[in-house]
């Protein structure tokens, strides 16, 4: 069995200068693919259940989906609950067998999220699990704004919280379809002069390849999220696998044709964060 924490992944990638993707996932077709590409390239890969994954799958039916396929994985394989809100949440995700959350109270003030956060990562800790927490709010594609992290804020969160890894606003937006923006790299240097926690990036679909890669090898940042990339990759493969044959109706049959291109495209994604060596497990 390969189900590890967020801190098993992420402490190696600070230490050897790579980065371990997390995985954003809808359903059963993304997560083994994840998994597959995962085991072709020998890293680490976390599996990631956010909101919307969890309104259309309960999330003790999602913590026996991960933990299944860590169990057959030959690569470590994090169960890790994405955009927790409330407590509640968290706990769920807990007892549904999960290894790692996040809790995002991005949203509220500083004090209340350093209160709020804290308590999610006592929770978690007393259960041998990690927890990742959000400073600066991340905003989206086409929607809400972001408003970016304070390095002094983000120090004060770290240590007053001890979460295990801390997603920061620095030019990042969730949901965007091409990798035209770019992060502010001043910022991050600024945030992680003041930390040792691993850094996180939520909207790692909007950074450009050579951002991501030059951040993975010479930063604190260890873990991208990626979603929005993927989702589109498998959007078109089933989009191309129903037009292909209009009187076909098995969705099984369907939904085999989006594997391969998941997994070729995930692949590519992984490739970016590797350590410069190669492994990164």
């Amino acid at each position: 069995m390969t189900l590890v924490t967020l801190a098993d992944v992420l402490q190696p990638a600070l230490k050897n200068n790579y980065a371990v993707a997390g995985l954003v996932t809808l359903g059963w077709e993304e997560m083994r693919a994840y998994v597959a590409a995962a085991e072709a390239e020998n890293v680490a890969v976390i599996l990631q259940a956010g909101p919307s994954c969890r309104d259309h799958t309960p999330l003790p039916v999602l913590g026996k989906m991960f933990r299944h396929l860590a169990e057959q994985a030959s690569v470590p394989v994090v169960a890790h609950l994405d955009h927790g809100y409330t407590a509640d949440d968290c706990r769920v995700a807990i007892e549904s067998g999960f290894t790692s959350v996040m809790f995002d109270g991005s949203r509220t003030s500083l004090s209340q999220n350093i209160d709020d956060t804290a308590a999610i990562v006592e929770m978690a800790h007393a259960a041998g699990v990690s927890c990742e927490g959000e400073i600066g709010f991340v905003g989206y594609s086409g929607g809400e704004g972001s408003a970016g992290t304070d390095p002094d804020e983000a120090a004060k969160f770290a240590r007053e919280t001890g979460v295990d890894a801390m997603a920061i606003s620095v030019g990042n937006v969730h949901l965007q379809q091409d990798k035209e923006g770019g992060l502010d790299e001043a910022r991050i240097r600024s945030i992680e002069a003041v930390t040792t926690v691993p850094l996180v990036i939520h909207g790692g679909s909007g950074v450009p390849e050579f951002q991501r890669r030059a951040l993975a090898r010479g930063s604190k940042v260890c873990k991208f999220n990626i979603g929005t990339e993927l989702r589109m990759v498998f959007g078109a493969a089933l989009r191309d696998a129903v037009n292909r044959d209009p009187s076909r109706f098995d969705r099984v049959a369907i939904l085999k044709e989006t594997h391969d291109p998941l997994v070729q495209a995930t692949r590519h994604v992984l490739r970016t964060f590797k350590a410069a060596s190669g492994c990164a497990e």
